[in-house]
């Protein structure tokens, strides 16, 4: 069974203030007894709250619920059963470590591997922050430290793609992948999503870095790698292209190649360095969301259960039931 997804105008359960004003988003569908609703934000991260999980034994139809609980508008269909997950690619409704390991099919050491590489790049970054304050006058300046951070950031970053496309069993076009292959993970990784704010530098924009990737100019509408490539093979030509933009850019890219395979969460929660360094400098949200491709939890009752209207936390009352996960594909 799919979800139905939706904007939350009311709230009928007896919480202050009402959920509707600070979870404005609801998911929701039915089980064997009940219908079921999850509250969820509708920025940052877009999380879908477990523990505001609200059923009600079933009585008429769910979209008369929902419209009459919840004042539902802008309802619309999920595109992935209840429950279901693809592996390797994260979207909302996959929160704690024990969802970033099944539902999302990665291990402790591949994340672990996975945070090291972004600990080098965002020292890095930092480290040129010494010397060049980030703003609208210094993101052109470049230099020898500017050029290796684009290289060694753009050369992470093929890594990661060539990695989905082995994933998916993708054949290159060529002899060897080019971002001509490249492109097609733009919309089943949902790449386009993701913006990365520097918090302490105000005065530079907010970077998306793979918002406006085409098929018909693969290489030339992500600028920053576009950048990397003259920059790497014809430094004499094209110095002036390792930019401190263009090198913001390219981390930001490995930051949303991260966020994908293993959630954004462990750039914020996995403490020492790492996670220092990453509050440090950035935050990350997505904008103008697919919500229809979110993952919505499938939960189980026990015997015996409460048909009133009520407000539970499912993943503490172990709910939850495990996540089917799909292998990705393009």
């Amino acid at each position: 069974m799919k979800p139905f997804i939706y904007k939350n105008t009311l709230s009928k359960v007896n919480v202050s203030p009402p959920l509707h004003q600070t979870e404005p988003m609801g998911y929701a569908y039915e089980i064997d007894e009940h219908f079921v609703h999850f509250y969820g934000r509708d920025s940052g991260l877009w999380v879908i709250s477990s523990g505001l999980t609200t059923t009600e034994g079933k009585s008429g139809t769910i979209a008369d619920w929902i419209t009459a609980t919840f004042g539902a508008t802008d309802v619309v269909a999920g595109a992935r059963e209840v429950g279901e997950t693809v592996a390797g690619v994260w979207r909302p409704g996959v929160f704690l470590y024990d969802d970033i390991r099944t539902a999302l099919a990665t291990t402790d050491s591949d994340r672990h591997e996975a945070l090291q590489s972004m600990r080098l790049l965002l020292d890095r970054l930092d480290e040129l922050f010494l010397y060049v304050e980030p703003g609208p006058a210094s993101l052109s300046t470049y230099s020898h430290k500017t050029r290796e951070l684009l290289i060694l950031a753009c050369t992470e970053l093929e890594n990661a793609w060539t990695r989905y496309m082995r994933e998916a069993d993708a054949a290159p076009a060529g002899k060897d992948f080019t971002t001509g292959d490249y492109v097609k993970l733009l919309a089943p990784l949902f790449l386009s999503e993701f913006q990365l704010t520097l918090k302490a530098f105000p005065g530079v924009a907010p970077s998306r870095p793979f918002h406006g990737w085409t098929a018909a100019q693969p290489t030339k509408s992500l600028p920053w790698y576009d950048g990397y490539n003259q920059t790497k093979h014809d430094r004499k030509t094209h110095f002036d292209k390792a930019t401190l933009k263009n090198c913001i850019d390219a981390v930001a890219a490995n930051l949303v190649m991260f966020s994908v395979r293993f959630s954004p969460y462990p750039l914020y929660n996995e403490g020492g360095t790492i996670s220092s360094l990453f509050r440090q400098l950035f935050e990350i949200e997505l904008k103008d969301c697919r919500r229809e491709s979110f993952y919505v939890p499938l939960i189980k009752f026990p015997d015996n259960p409460n048909l009133n209207l009520i407000v539970i936390d499912s993943a503490n009352q172990k709910m939850v039931q495990p996540w089917g996960v799909k292998p990705f594909s393009l």
